[in-house]
């Protein structure tokens, strides 16, 4: 008998009887989400040894001479278009010139294959049309974003068959259709499964003729261009009761392309998203018959719609929402930064206070941190990757940041932030910060139970294996599968252990880092913390074992190790990429010192509250015997960041690219603020000569000789333009028109959708 015989049926055998006993079964829908996207680098940070090289090795991001083209040209051009102020407190909508705009350069095309009509751009061209436009206007980024993701352009090219792609792309890429996807119903908001909106298989009368095909029922909400949409993706839980297709009567979760001017389909009601009138609305089914070719992908794709989801937001939310986020993480350390140098209290810009420069620092990390994992992410997109984990990661943290860096911007702006009016530029962002913290998967749900607790699973080298061969069906194959992957596992568990104690006790400096790499000390660092992570994740799936579902805040603090380590590889490698930026050493040093502060914190609360005491204790004294290192940013180092930010510099460029600062608008309040930004700095030197001379009057100074005639002008300019730019708005109360206003009238029913192209197209 084989030493292998005799492990599986002596001691592999209890354990497999023991693990079937307590962990949980895997449902359909959560085989199905695990399932999609793909293990990309996310694996390596679970294996706990990840190879800093192969990470360095993958391609920045880049744009075709095309895609450059297309984002001086036609983006910049649907900026200037925009107008934020007049779009969400007088229009509600983008006007119809814009539309057309974006029909005709293509906008809804941009991930469609030129061969259907589409402009076949890059994972990266279509983050970067979207971060641009974001920072013009939120609304007109998300009615750009929003066909480029979960379309359903994107599943038709992955799903749809040759007869959907060659009618619906063309359709979609030219603007001719205008698509939305509706998944969110009334009872199924993270919980999608449990969506309540039927399709049911039977006869049916199709264009005069009687055909097999679905009897739809649905009541969606929150749907992105629902209310102008002509074609609409809808998921819902399609059934056969009476096994007309012979598969039995419960058929899974369904994707159908249904044509909203379809009979029974109603629609063209708005919500309204916190004051920003991007359109959304609910869409309605009653009775709606279609046949079965309107199933996406034909009969063979019946049931795996779940799936189908799943893959694409495992690419769309690495783009659309950390495009957003970036978007605006730059526009608020740009604006921010300008505004704390060019306000002035007590005689002193208030950028120059430390009580400010602490979150104005924070803003700046803010920017490059996001920045570098955005361009990270869609990198390893456009190499093929689906890095579902990744995506999670990115969606949670980008908007977080996101949400920080709004709350700083407005503490440091005071009275201009809140004021409204067309000087306000943070205004809009600023009330657009819950839906992105809401929407593709609610930030808590997110960080709870799908960066740690989908990760684990999905990119550990071996918790997958275990699981499947837990449940099933043939118990003799699953002892088998259990007992290679089991062991294999225990080998690993072993290793990760002694990496762990190596890199503990030496403090990390043993640690492996990249050749040729600047900043070895933080490669470093970053690997002892893996190979920790490794180990306390090992140990909390062991003891806790199907538990640990429920220890959501275990599981979530987990996630945050895992999400820092991915963002802290994306900041030294954006260093890299950049060739070494000298001036950006800071921003680095800022930016892993308050990162491993992070994991300390998560770290500390995981072992804190392990039950399994005796694990706790050994991830202590493997990985941190001498305590968890919780740096701190020195207060130089903050002054430092804050300083980047208010000074007119190439790495301030750096920080902030490609964003919209109000070119081609007669009147921007981003504009003003650049122009006084540039004058100020232009003057600082004839206010210097002020101070020494205790003057504080231009003419005083002029009629003493302190300073210039030149010098004199150049000041008057400055002054001028910081007083346009401190100003706020009043309106008399006859000209303010609260959307308040609309509920005094009747609330028009919702449209049927054989009048959509009437009624609902103001573009058109």
């Amino acid at each position: 008998m084989s030493f292998r015989t005799l492990r599986r049926d002596n001691l592999t055998s209890p354990l497999y009887r023991w693990a079937s006993r307590i962990m949980p079964p895997i449902s359909e829908t959560e085989r199905e989400a695990i399932g999609a996207g793909t293990v990309w680098w996310d694996g390596a940070l679970f294996s706990g040894n990840p190879d800093w090289d192969k990470l360095l090795a993958v391609p920045p991001a880049r744009l075709s001479e095309e895609e450059q083209a297309f984002m001086d040209g036609p983006v910049r051009e649907l900026c200037a278009m925009v107008d934020d102020w007049t779009l969400n407190w007088r229009d509600r909508d983008l006007p119809k010139p814009v539309w057309d705009f974006m029909r005709e350069k293509k906008f809804f095309g941009m991930i469609i294959p030129k061969k259907y009509g589409g402009l076949g751009f890059s994972n990266t061209a279509h983050s970067e049309v979207v971060r641009t436009i974001s920072s013009a206007s939120v609304v007109a980024g998300v009615s750009v974003m929003v066909p480029n993701s979960l379309g359903p352009g994107e599943l038709l090219m992955h799903f749809g068959t040759d007869e959907q792609r060659d009618y619906w792309l063309p359709r979609l890429a030219d603007g001719r259709e205008i698509p939305c996807f509706g998944l969110t119903s009334q009872h199924a908001g993270s919980d999608a499964a449990a969506m309540t909106d039927t399709g049911v298989v039977e006869y049916g009368t199709w264009k005069g003729r009687k055909v097999l095909g679905v009897r739809l029922n649905f009541h969606k909400r929150y749907i992105t261009l629902g209310p102008i949409a002509t074609v609409m993706g809808l998921a819902f839980k399609m059934r056969d009761p009476e096994n007309h297709l012979g598969r039995g009567e419960e058929l899974g979760i369904t994707v159908a392309l249904l044509p909203t001017d379809t009979p029974g389909v109603s629609y063209g009601e708005r919500h309204i998203p916190l004051q920003t009138f991007f359109q959304n609305g609910p869409l309605y089914g009653k009775d709606v018959f279609v046949p079965l070719d309107r199933i996406l992908g034909g009969e063979e794709q019946i049931g795996q719609g779940w799936t189908m989801l799943m893959t694409a937001l495992a690419a769309g939310r690495s783009i659309s929402l950390p495009s957003q986020s970036a978007a605006s993480a730059a526009a608020c350390a740009r604006s921010t930064g300008a505004y704390a140098r060019v306000r002035t209290q007590f005689n002193v810009p208030v950028g120059m206070f430390e009580g400010v420069q602490a979150p104005l620092a924070e803003i700046a990390g803010n920017a490059y941190l996001v920045d570098a994992a955005r361009r990270l992410t869609i990198s390893a997109l456009d190499q093929g990757h689906r890095p579902s984990v990744i995506s999670a990661i990115m969606k949670y943290h980008a908007t977080e940041r996101m949400r920080r860096s709004f709350e700083h911007a407005m503490d440091i702006h005071g009275g201009k932030g809140i004021i409204e009016g067309p000087r306000n530029y943070l205004a809009a962002g600023y009330r657009s910060i819950p839906i992105g913290i809401t929407v593709e998967g609610a930030n808590i749900l997110t960080r709870n139970l799908m960066i740690f607790g989908q990760g684990a699973i999905r990119s550990h080298p071996f918790i997958l294996e275990e699981m499947l061969a837990l449940g099933d069906e043939d118990k003799k194959r699953g002892l088998d599968n259990f007992d290679k992957a089991f062991w294999a596992h225990v080998g690993h568990s072993l290793k990760t252990a002694g990496r762990a104690f190596l890199r503990g006790w030496s403090g990390g400096t043993v640690g492996p880092a990249p050749r040729n790499a600047a900043n070895l000390r933080y490669w470093k660092k970053l690997s002892r913390h893996a190979a920790a992570f490794a180990l306390t994740a090992d140990l909390a799936l062991l003891t806790l074992g199907g538990a640990l579902k429920r220890k959501e805040l275990i599981s979530a603090r987990l996630g945050d190790v895992l999400a820092e380590l991915y963002l802290l590889g994306a900041v030294l490698k954006r260093f890299e990429d950049e060739g070494h930026q000298e001036e950006d050493q800071p921003i680095v040093d800022y930016l892993m010192q308050d990162g491993e502060s992070r994991i300390a914190t998560a770290f500390r609360g995981v072992l804190d509250n392990l039950p399994a005491r005796w694990a706790a204790w050994l991830v202590r004294i493997v990985a941190y015997p001498f305590g968890v290192p919780d740096p701190v940013p020195s207060d130089k180092l903050t002054t430092t960041l804050a300083q980047a930010l208010m000074q007119p510099t190439a790495q301030r460029d750096r920080l902030t690219p490609d964003i919209y600062l109000g070119e081609g608008h007669e009147n921007h309040p981003l504009k003003d603020l650049e122009e006084a930004f540039r004058l100020v700095n232009g003057s600082a030197a004839v206010e210097k000569k002020m101070r020494e001379a205790r003057i504080k009057d231009a003419q005083e100074a002029l009629e003493k000789g302190i300073i210039s005639e030149d010098e004199h002008d150049r000041l008057v300019r400055a002054q001028a333009a910081v007083e346009e730019v401190i100003a706020v708005d009043a309106f008399p109360a006859g000209e303010i028109s609260p959307i308040a206003d609309q509920h005094k009238k009747k609330r028009a029913p919702a449209r049927k959708g054989a009048s959509r192209r009437k009624q609902t197209q103001p573009a058109q």
